[in-house]
């Protein structure tokens, strides 16, 4: 039994936003998003497709767009790869998503909430209080006082893999086992037991399942496999250079570090040496003048002797 690789944008779209992955899409909602008291009873998968309003502005899409029973809209991606403005084109596409709701004569209390939840193959926050968080949530607050903004119609979620380390016995909620599900899946030569019990997510991989897929979705799986295995081992090898170029930057200041000492040596050592001169010269009744001509001490070094 194999699995397709749940990190694809391919893959993650058909487990996620197929018209049979509603009960799936639900439930991992509910696991991964913080709606306090609310839970998700239904919702509607829609077309990923984000046209502008006006002409000449970026159309964009997504991975997964559903609007939940509430109105709530949300955006959902799979990122595998760390790419330039990854992050604001997150923070472009909720905005889009938020302001495009109101067409001409409608009021602003309209709008309802939007919600862009990320999933990431690569750790995206380095904060120090954020290092360790698997799953982060952001929303418009008052930056002192860390209140959050009465009227907040615009959240941000993020989950980020690499930071989630735990193993199948370790699996506890529902948000560890379907963050081990898109993690994991492509490695799975069978359900693992700490998931049999999970109807929706042994619906996902019954949908992930490779025996299921056509000739043709074989081969876009198989095209999305290799170019992430590809960016991974970029990555591997962007790291050892990197690793290398810390290496030799810190053995060139170690060098530059040495030869300024040196140099401050050999100047104090010539100081030393000027100054057992002219002190000779004192002794020997030279004139002042001269003795500072030919050691090129100051006045005040003189003075000192």
């Amino acid at each position: 039994m194999r699995f397709i690789d749940v990190r694809t944008d391919f893959a993650f779209k058909k487990v996620f936003g197929s018209e049979e992955s509603k009960d799936i899409l639900i439930s991992f909602l509910n696991a991964i998003l913080d709606l306090g008291e609310e839970v998700i009873v239904d919702l509607t998968i829609i077309n990923p497709y984000q046209p502008s309003l006006f002409e000449g502005l970026k159309e964009t899409y997504v991975d997964v767009k559903a609007e939940l029973n509430n109105g709530t809209t949300v955006l959902i991606e799979m990122q595998a790869y760390n790419q330039g403005g990854f992050g604001n084109r997150i923070q472009s596409n909720l905005a889009k998503a938020y302001s495009t709701q109101l067409r001409s004569g409608d009021k602003y209390v309209k709008h309802n909430r939007v919600i862009a939840l990320t999933v990431t193959d690569f750790a995206m926050l380095h904060d120090a209080e954020l290092k360790e968080m698997v799953i982060t949530h952001f929303g418009f607050m008052e930056v002192s006082k860390l209140v959050l903004f009465p009227y907040n119609k615009m959240d941000m979620v993020f989950v980020e893999l690499p930071k989630f380390n735990k193993t199948e016995h370790e699996l506890v909620t529902m948000a560890d086992k379907w963050i081990y599900f898109i993690k994991q899946a492509g490695a799975f030569t069978s359900i693992p037991k700490s998931l049999l019990n999970e109807e929706t997510i042994n619906h996902a991989l019954k949908i992930a399942n490779t025996a299921g897929l056509t000739p043709a979705e074989e081969d876009i799986q198989e095209k999305k496999s290799r170019w992430l295995a590809d960016q991974e081992e970029l990555e591997l090898e962007r790291q050892v250079a990197l690793k290398k170029l810390v290496s030799i930057r810190a053995a060139n200041a170690q060098l530059r570090a040495e030869k300024q000492a040196a140099l401050e040596q050999v100047k104090k050592s010539e100081h030393t040496t000027k100054l057992h001169i002219a002190k000779q010269m004192l002794q020997a009744g030279s004139e002042r003048s001269l003795i500072i001509q030919v050691t090129g001490l100051s006045e005040s070094e003189l003075t000192g002797l």
